[in-house]
């Protein structure tokens, strides 16, 4: 597959994971040089995303992040991955991505997500409750609404810059959050880690049930997972490792530590909790070759109908990582074919443009 025209978008989700031995300011800086080098790919869009209180992950404002992230790249698309709506005001997050549109003017996505912080302590902080993702779809309309320049003369507060500018949403979802972007005319971008069948029925009913809007005209599916790739297939599946040990930690002992090397990991002596988890937390991610891993992900797609692959593969090894989306991307055919590399949408996708940069 290596040199072939693209038939799908690839993006790129980076959570800005600490290391071990490293301060959180390195991953900050790693996450910039990513974006450079994710451009230079020719990867579509770079994400950043949300986390409070996290010892594994320095993202913890993406706004100011992307700003930085467009600021050291010229042409790739960069957004959030995403904000967590019910923690902020809508203003507040109308005004933030104003500014950064003003400032990098048909690059900025914003990717909205429902979740609250995931512990107490962090959501006192926020002055947020546990039930405050109920509210998103409030939140969501009032948000929208202080872009459109039409409906100004009804309200008596102004998001400036942000009036009258078309900056794309995209709601982060699973399950019936597919029905949230899909009754406000917004393209899903939905997790493919595991439950495909699930993510599969989320994606007919967000189709089924989508409503045209002014920031889309059809469905559009962004499927996000992780994809690792490597010289052999058992080199890509020894990338899995620090991210899945560091899940199964969380799922065990309630903190998601940094990433540690996978030689560390293997020589541990986990509890039977433990190793439960970490053995879960290996599956459902494509890994292999890169013409293992373009085959997966090419069936994937087809499979979902998907307009867009997001890819948020993270490992100890940043040299790794990086040679992971290179051979990725050189398996996809990024960068070699001129105009939009945008699929029409064949399987369970439909044609027509979508409104969709």
């Amino acid at each position: 597959m290596a040199g072939a025209a693209p038939t799908i978008r690839l993006s790129v989700l980076d959570r800005s994971r600490t290391r071990q031995g490293e301060e959180p300011a390195q991953a900050l800086r790693d996450t910039v040089a990513f974006a450079r080098e994710a451009e230079r790919l020719g990867y579509h869009r770079f994400w950043v995303s949300e986390h409070h209180g996290v010892p594994g992950v320095a993202g913890s404002a993406p706004t100011v992040l992307a700003a930085a992230v467009a600021a050291a790249t010229g042409r790739i698309r960069v957004g959030t991955g995403g904000v967590m709506l019910p923690n902020h005001r809508p203003l507040v997050v109308a005004e933030q991505f104003g500014v950064l549109a003003a400032l990098f003017p048909g690059r900025i996505d914003m990717g909205l997500g429902r979740s609250v912080a995931f512990t107490d302590g962090v959501r006192r902080a926020l002055g947020r409750e546990k039930d405050a993702a109920e509210d998103f779809p409030a939140q969501l309309a009032e948000l929208l609404a202080y872009f459109d320049a039409a409906g100004r003369t009804a309200r008596d507060v102004h998001a400036r810059p942000a009036e009258g500018m078309h900056v794309p949403a995209f709601v982060l979802a699973t399950g019936a959050g597919a029905d949230l972007a899909a009754d406000a005319g917004l393209p899903l971008v939905i997790a493919a880690v595991r439950g495909e069948e699930r993510m599969l029925a989320a994606i007919d009913r967000y189709r089924a049930r989508f409503r045209p809007s002014a920031q889309a005209a059809r469905p559009y599916v962004v499927v996000s997972g992780t994809v690792a790739v490597a010289g052999t297939a058992e080199r890509a599946r020894e990338l899995l490792v620090p991210e899945a040990w560091a899940s199964a930690h969380a799922r065990t002992h309630g903190e998601f530590p940094p990433l540690a090397p996978s030689t560390e990991i293997r020589a541990r002596a986990m509890t039977a909790r433990e190793r439960t988890a970490y053995e879960d937390a290996l599956r459902g991610h494509i890994a292999g070759t890169p013409e293992q891993a373009a085959a997966e992900l090419a069936a994937l797609v087809e499979r979902s109908g998907a307009d867009e692959f997001l890819v948020t593969t993270s490992t100890y090894d940043r040299a790794a990582l990086l040679d992971s989306y290179r051979l990725l991307a050189d398996a996809m055919g990024l960068g070699r074919a001129p105009g939009r590399p945008g699929r029409a949408g064949p399987g369970r996708g439909g044609p027509g443009t979508t409104g969709v940069s």
